[in-house]
């Protein structure tokens, strides 16, 4: 579909804007440091789609950024991954100690990380991250964020799965169980809820929907019984349902757009292979309308402040449901695998460096 009035998507903006979050974060961002890792995805991430790896970045800035990310990989008696920040950590601090886990978002973000970074992968510890994904999985089949405790719904759940998915191995994943929990999770409004009984959300949705694609089959639950043509149907019409009158979509029923949820909502309808069914010129529109002079993307036309995430989500939406800007280079962006979030090319590097060549068992 042509939009030929619509305005130019500001790259370079963008990718400056994410090239100084890497080196430190604004007032607005300070409460984010504990969550670091996953903050570096997200700048990484916006870079990558840009296509500005390279030349927003020197080889000493990428090595740099590779040396402390591998910082933050840790070994304990729960296994091994990645934790989100060297934040609360004393210069002494003891590596057993129960308060130095992993955490399964972080681990999940950091792989992609290291992955557009084009890392060889060599320093992974691929067997401590099987035993931290079954020190994460409950009862219930749903996971925590960390061995010890903390969140635990879809979100964490995805994040299992998308690792296990990278490493091409699934031994540390009881995956009936897990599935089980997700479709306890289904809503009676079509979309899936954080946890059991919960309010269909866009962004848990999304982690159900690809957590669903990303698992292997079982006898227990094969590709074609995960989700019925009547629950698919349903859920179709949620998510089209949440595309508000301004082009974006919200997260739940009844609420104001929100730029994130273009890429929860718009993803899940591409999982389902019903992207054709987004106004895609509304959708650009809205987020060309979310556009920060200065760069950045932020959450709804003339919201303040614009954050990497709210950039990077907008970008990857516009990679899974692109749009025809005529001869407008700045709208041409690679395609992107909406399962992993990641573009194909950085798709391609981990399934070529991330699974092991041999058992890790």
């Amino acid at each position: 579909m042509s939009i030929p009035d619509s305005k130019v998507l500001s790259r370079n903006g963008h990718g400056s804007h994410c090239s100084r979050c890497l080196v430190a974060l604004p007032f607005s961002q300070v409460e984010l440091d504990s969550s670091r890792l996953a903050l570096v995805f997200y700048c990484l991430g916006s870079l990558d789609i840009l296509d500005l790896v390279t030349s927003k970045s020197s080889d000493l800035d990428r090595e740099t950024w590779k040396g402390w990310l591998w910082e933050q990989q840790t070994m304990g008696q729960y296994g091994g991954g990645f934790r989100p920040s060297p934040y609360s950590t004393p210069e002494d601090y003891n590596a057993s100690s129960e308060y130095e886990v992993p955490h399964l978002v972080m681990t999940y973000t950091a792989l992609l990380s290291l992955a557009i970074l084009r890392d060889d992968f060599s320093k992974l510890e691929r067997a401590g991250i099987i035993r931290f994904l079954r020190a994460c999985q409950l009862d219930d089949g749903s996971f925590s964020a960390l061995p010890s405790g903390g969140e635990s719904d879809l979100r964490m759940l995805y994040c299992a799965f998308a690792i296990s998915s990278m490493l091409d191995d699934w031994s540390g994943v009881d995956i009936d169980r897990a599935i089980a929990y997700i479709r306890r999770c289904y809503s009676y409004e079509g979309g899936f809820g954080q946890t059991p009984n919960g309010e269909a959300l866009g962004g848990t949705t999304y982690c159900a929907l690809a957590a669903l694609h990303l698992a292997p089959e079982t006898k227990m639950h094969p590709q074609t019984s995960r989700i019925t043509p009547q629950e698919r149907s349903r859920t179709i019409r949620w998510l089209v349902q949440n595309q508000t009158p301004s082009g974006g979509f919200s997260g739940r029923t009844n609420k104001v757009a929100d730029a994130c949820y273009c890429f929860w909502c718009g993803a899940s309808l591409s999982i389902l292979g019903a992207g054709d069914l987004v106004d895609e010129r509304a959708l650009a529109d809205f987020l060309s309308n979310c556009q920060f002079k200065f760069g950045g993307i932020s959450k709804a036309p003339g919201e303040r402040p614009v954050d990497p995430y709210h950039t990077y989500l907008s970008l990857a939406v516009l990679c899974i449901l692109p749009t025809d800007h005529g001869d407008d280079p700045s709208w041409k962006l690679p395609r992107l695998d909406p399962l992993w979030n990641a573009t194909e090319s950085t798709v391609e590097w981990i399934k070529n460096h991330v699974p092991a060549t041999f058992p890790t068992e």
